[in-house]
């Protein structure tokens, strides 16, 4: 069977829809309540994806196999030319083909169309493959003294890619 995920059959394009915000939630709430609990700042950034990633500035990405969302991610403004990398999910059914690579790369791109100098983001050390995904573009761990407060009770990875 060939794999459904090929650059030819993957689609990645920026929030469009509600159907595509309720996506992004659904895929977002769905590994977080796997792994650790809902949090405040996750409903807030779940349940308004465009409010409060897309409109003060920054972007939201969905990937899709013909109509079905598999994966999202988005880039949030945090300070002057510095994006977060914000609420990557990958369905389970189509993690390891490549598609959390392709979100970053569109997030990559856009965050330097927009003027970034940096990109940070913050995960946990139980998310092994996606901290060594981020790993993989360049991203650096933050010392203790260069990490900044987090909202995230779960947070205890923080990395930061300097762009050129």
């Amino acid at each position: 069977m060939p794999d459904a995920t090929t650059a030819d059959a993957l689609v990645i394009t920026d929030i469009a829809t509600p159907a595509d915000s309720d996506a992004f939630r659904t895929l977002n709430e769905a590994w977080i309540s796997q792994f650790f609990t809902l949090e405040d700042e996750d409903r807030k950034l779940l349940g308004d994806p465009v409010g409060q990633i897309v409109e003060p500035g920054g972007a939201a990405f969905v990937a899709r196999l013909g109509d079905t969302v598999i994966g999202c991610v988005g880039i949030a403004p945090v300070a002057p030319g510095v994006f977060e990398l914000v609420k990557m999910a990958v369905s389970p059914a189509h993690q390891g083909h490549g598609t959390g690579r392709k979100l970053i790369v569109a997030a990559l791109d856009r965050a330097r169309d927009l003027g970034a100098h940096r990109v940070v983001l913050e995960s946990n050390a139980q998310l092994a493959s996606a901290v060594h995904l981020y790993e993989a573009f360049g991203f650096r761990h933050l010392g203790h003294d260069e990490v900044a407060p987090s909202p995230y009770v779960r947070a205890d990875v923080h990395m930061a890619l300097d762009l050129s």
